[in-house]
């Protein structure tokens, strides 16, 4: 773990080494006033601190809490901005909205840079620990793949267990770790709880703590572990939380609502306030029936919600049964080009602004087909711990529309679930990018 306390002072001082080359090369004017350039370090800093910005895990990547970067610099450019304004600075925002940009992107282009020097360095051998395992059961394998991703900066010596093994890491039986672990400089031990007594942790963790060495504890997990799993203290009691998503958190809850109230406001006043009366106009042209159809769907937490679309089909009684199907004779002319360009989903942006649904998420089914396939396809109500979307990353995917065969249901569960455990801020922006050009390209399902 050699210089490994250097990586966040030095990731401290380039960070504001960064925001300040930016506003030398772009407003050099500002730093004939020291004090507002002291006050704009000094909110990075507190914020950074606030927000726990700094510390970093040893297995996180490029991708991990780039969230946070994003919490971060939003409320960073929120003290900027007030900064300016108690200070008494003339200032052009258009300008400074510039700024503020191009410091975004060379802070995450510095994020991306020391993700990969880190790498390089830990390959090298830098920033390294020294592991051993204690006990052998069906978790190894995985843990040991783990640990030699060499990028991670691991260093697997072994396992040891009271059964012999005919494996070039095994290290021998539990008594002999202790003079191991002393004699190879090992770091950190991964304990196999399964496999030692109560005794045996128990002078485990005297001879951990009376030697600094990090000691870890690697539960039973009966094969339940999931992606998204997470433990909660209950005092001093550990309980594994399996189902933990990233949209539980406060932050998400605000930024995807937020982005959710701004998005749909955009297209109800730049996109509905015109398109809906001239729609009104060509669909009771063709056949007689409402503007919107409306159908009761299920949402978050299984919560029943009216969900509204451009009507597409003639007035029938099958509307709330059967899904809609290739040359489906219900579809009519306007409808099929509604259908193909997704124009026809457009009214549900009414529900995203109510807050029955978001911009992103898995989308509603009619409460038959939630019926139906809550019993046949497993973990299909998972996706129910999240508002629905417009879209989703299942849509984009190609698991949209007609349910040809049942791996068209498991798919789209799968990728939903996929979502509700890996949502963030830029996956959101994915998808609603995919969307935008399938719909401008055309989807094979889309009908």
């Amino acid at each position: 773990m050699k210089n490994s306390y250097l990586i966040i002072p030095i990731s401290v001082v380039i960070h504001l080494f960064i925001i300040n080359l930016t506003l030398f090369v772009f407003f050099r004017e500002l730093f004939s006033f020291p004090y507002i350039i002291a006050l704009i370090d000094l909110a990075w800093l507190v914020v950074a601190f606030a927000l726990d910005f700094y510390p970093t895990g040893r297995n996180e990547k490029f991708m991990d809490r780039l969230d946070q970067l994003l919490y971060q610099y939003l409320i960073f450019s929120l003290s900027y901005f007030t900064i300016f304004f108690f200070a008494g600075f003339n200032f052009s925002p258009k300008g400074q909205l510039y700024i503020l940009t191009l410091l975004f992107f060379n802070l995450t282009l510095y994020r991306w840079f020391f993700y990969i020097l880190r790498s390089v360095y830990r390959m090298e051998g830098g920033n390294s620990v020294n592991v051993v395992v204690i006990g052998r059961d069906r978790t190894l394998e995985k843990l040991q793949s783990f640990f030699e991703q060499p990028e991670l900066g691991y260093r697997y010596k072994g396992f040891f267990s009271n059964k012999k093994y005919k494996s070039s890491k095994f290290l021998g039986s539990h008594k002999n770790c202790f003079q191991y672990i002393l004699d190879h400089s090992i770091d950190e031990i991964y304990c196999m709880a399964s496999q030692l007594t109560n005794l045996e942790l128990q002078e485990l963790i005297r001879f951990a703590d009376n030697n600094f060495k990090k000691l870890k504890i690697v539960p039973d997990n009966k094969d339940i572990f999931t992606r998204a799993m997470d433990v909660d203290l209950f005092g001093t009691i550990p309980v594994l939380n399996l189902r933990k998503s990233p949209l539980e958190s406060e932050y998400a809850q605000v930024m995807k609502r937020l982005f959710d109230i701004v998005f749909s406001s955009l297209v109800i006043l730049l996109i509905l306030s015109w398109l809906t009366p001239l729609l009104y106009i060509l669909i009771k042209l063709e056949s007689k029936g409402p503007l919107f159809f409306k159908q009761s769907r299920h949402g978050y937490n299984k919560k029943t919600f009216w969900c509204y679309k451009f009507r597409s089909m003639t007035v029938n009684g099958d509307a709330d049964r059967v899904m809609n199907t290739k040359n489906d004779l219900r579809v009519t002319r306007i409808g099929k080009f509604m259908r193909k360009t997704s124009l026809d989903e457009l009214p549900q942006f009414f529900n995203v602004f109510l807050g029955n649904m978001s911009v992103v998420g898995p989308r509603p089914h009619m409460e038959v087909h939630t019926s139906e396939y809550g019993a046949s396809v497993d973990k299909y109500l998972v996706r129910h711990f999240a508002k629905p979307g417009v879209t989703g990353l299942a849509q984009i995917k190609g698991y949209r529309g007609e349910i040809i065969q049942p791996s068209d249901m498991i798919n789209r569960v799968r990728m939903d679930i996929f979502y509700l455990e890996k949502w963030s801020p830029l996956l959101d922006f994915k998808i609603v990018y995919a969307t935008v050009v399938n719909a401008v390209v055309g989807e094979e399902k889309a009908y």
